[in-house]
C-alpha cells in the first residue's frame, strides 16, 4: 500500500498519466471515493497516458464508455446510478472483463459480488488541500515497482 497526495486537479491527472505507463491489457482497476474525490480526473489522466486526447466524461447514464487503442480497449464504467448488478449483465459487461482489454470502474461497490477482484484499487479521499490516493490491490505493488523502475 502506498499513499500519494495532490494539491491540484492537474497533479492528480498527471499521476494518472504516469500510472498508465505501467498498466496493460487484462487489468481491472477500481476507483473508489466520495463524490468529487477525483475518480473521473484520475480516469482522464489514465486515458491520456494510454494516448487518448479527446474529451472524457464519466459515463454516469450509459454505464460504460469504450475507448479503443492499438493494443487494447479501455472500458470506463461509472456505476453510481446503477440500481442492481443485473444492469451490467443486461449490457453484456461480463464479456468486457477479458485478457485483451482494461476495465476502469468508478463506484465498483455498486456491483459487489459481480465484479472480479481488482488488479489495482485507487482509493481517493478529500484532504484539506487537495486529494489523497491510496494504491492497493493484487497488482498494486507491481504498479508501484514499475513506476520506480521507470523513475516516474
Amino acid at each position: 500500500m502506498s499513499e500519494f497526495s495532490f494539491n491540484s486537479e492537474a497533479d492528480l491527472r498527471a499521476f494518472g498519466v504516469i500510472c498508465a505507463q505501467c498498466i496493460g491489457a487484462g487489468q481491472v482497476l477500481f476507483l473508489e471515493g466520495d463524490l468529487g474525490a477525483g475518480k473521473t480526473t484520475l480516469a482522464k489522466g489514465l486515458l491520456q497516458g494510454w494516448g487518448y486526447d479527446g474529451i472524457v466524461t464519466s459515463p454516469t447514464f450509459t454505464l460504460v464508455e469504450t475507448y479503443s487503442f492499438s493494443k487494447f480497449d479501455v472500458h470506463h464504467f461509472d456505476l453510481y446510478r446503477m440500481e442492481s448488478a443485473q444492469e451490467l449483465e443486461m449490457i453484456g459487461a461480463r464479456d468486457l472483463f477479458n485478457a485483451q482489454d482494461i476495465c476502469l470502474l468508478e463506484w465498483p461497490v455498486k456491483a459487489e459480488g459481480y465484479l472480479p477482484e481488482p488488479d489495482v484499487l485507487f482509493s481517493l479521499e478529500h484532504q484539506a488541500a487537495g486529494r489523497k490516493i491510496t494504491v492497493t490491490g493484487k497488482n498494486g505493488t507491481q504498479l508501484l515497482e514499475c513506476m520506480q523502475q521507470k523513475n516516474i
